[in-house]
């Protein structure tokens, strides 16, 4: 994922209702009050960078529903703002299996594996879903990042053109162009 993103901005798709086949309890479920407070405020302690409140309003959240997705949303965002990658890829590949139609578990569970140097794990957890999230630009950014770093620069070529033609070819090259991920690349991304 592009550095410096806003996670809000990645977050939309999520924000969806979601279906759990292993608990029932939780499907189509939205929280509700106290519970949806406490996670309002978690959001908005890690707006303001303070990762211990929002942790704090976090673990006030009922014990059964400390597995829904938009709780786990936010904890993987705790987890990645303090940058501790096991936590963020266990709570993302969590949300992988809970909602297994929307892009944000896959996307980040990949990227939490790229930051702990497992990037051949991280291209393998996306390329199986890159035709289920076809609208998706950043799946696609991040392949092309991950197979740059793999040393496949023609296909990380490749899924940057994708990349671009789905979010806008100056945003996409603009990012691209600050991501050392894809530094190999930068001189001819530069020509484009």
């Amino acid at each position: 994922m592009p550095r410096g993103h806003s996670f809000q901005a990645l977050d939309i798709l999520v924000r969806c209702c979601y279906v759990d086949a292993r608990k029932p309890e939780l499907q189509m479920k939205s929280l509700e009050p106290p519970d949806s407070h406490y996670l309002a405020a978690a959001e908005g302690w890690l707006g303001l960078g303070n990762s211990l409140e929002a942790e704090r309003e976090l673990d006030q959240i009922s014990f059964g529903l400390r597995e829904h997705p938009e709780v786990l949303r936010v904890r993987y965002h705790l987890y990645e703002a303090a940058r501790k990658w096991e936590l963020a890829a266990e709570t993302a590949q969590n949300l992988c299996q809970l909602i297994p139609n929307t892009p944000f578990g896959w996307i980040h569970l990949a990227y939490s594996l790229h930051e702990l140097r497992r990037t051949r794990e991280a291209y393998n957890v996306l390329l199986p879903v890159a035709d289920k999230f076809p609208e998706e630009y950043i799946l696609r950014y991040n392949l092309a990042c991950y197979s740059c770093q793999l040393g496949n620069m023609e296909e990380a070529r490749q899924w940057l053109d994708k990349a671009m033609a789905l979010g806008g070819s100056d945003e996409v090259k603009k990012t691209a162009l600050n991501d050392p991920d894809l530094q190999p690349l930068w001189t001819e991304i530069q020509r484009s």
